[in-house]
């Protein structure tokens, strides 16, 4: 049985996935994921590099 995964969780598991590069230092956080929230109107995609603390943002609006 396979469980039904929402759009938004479809989409953080292609994040993680395919971009866990760093945009600011290039280190590539193999083990690293995406955090996402939701305000209601927008849902936010985060991550968060652990070399450099930078913070890669992707907001989706609703």
């Amino acid at each position: 049985m396979s469980s039904a995964r929402s759009p938004f969780e479809q989409l953080r598991d292609r994040f993680n996935e395919t971009d866990l590069e760093c945009s600011a230092c290039g280190y590539i956080d193999a083990d690293g994921s995406w955090r996402v929230s939701t305000t209601g109107s927008r849902v936010t995609y985060q991550f968060m590099c652990p070399t450099c603390d930078a913070v890669e943002t992707r907001e989706m609006r609703l």
